[in-house]
């Protein structure tokens, strides 16, 4: 597994308030990453599968870390997690390469992902911050 990308941005709120925000991921969730498509199963709790535009999507909630994966296609991880900041919330993305054995294909699929990465994160911060009427930005 190898790093692709990482991003993060602050939010000015406690992680609590923003983790609570963050981690509802179902579909149909307030959080800016809620995934959508139907729940292959029926289980209620903090892993689930969703069908999303025919492809298979894996979601792992972990409140204690309070971070969310999101695993798709052959090779794509993604994990959004919040951490205590000075300034309220730290949130961090960062993107995954869990491709084994054709790793080297993952340079050309990744490309439109690791582009859109840096809008989406942007989008996915400034509606935390709407969401929980504070301010928010993308740092560094």
């Amino acid at each position: 597994m190898s790093e692709l990308l990482a991003l993060r941005g602050v939010v000015e709120a406690t992680p609590e308030a923003v983790a609570a925000v963050l981690l509802d991921v179902r579909p149909g969730g307030r959080s800016p990453i809620a995934v959508t498509g139907t729940i292959e199963e029926t289980d209620v709790g903090d892993q689930f599968e969703v069908i999303q535009d025919g492809a298979k999507i894996s979601v792992a909630i972990d409140r204690a870390a309070r971070s969310v994966t999101i695993e798709g296609a052959w090779w794509y991880r993604g994990v959004t997690s919040v951490e205590p900041d000075d300034r309220g919330s730290l949130v961090r993305f960062r993107m995954f390469n869990i491709a084994e054995g054709t790793g080297w294909a993952v340079r050309f699929v990744s490309r439109g992902p690791i582009n859109a990465a840096p809008r989406q994160f942007a989008d996915t911060i400034a509606r935390l911050g709407e969401e929980l009427g504070v301010k928010s930005w993308v740092d560094g």
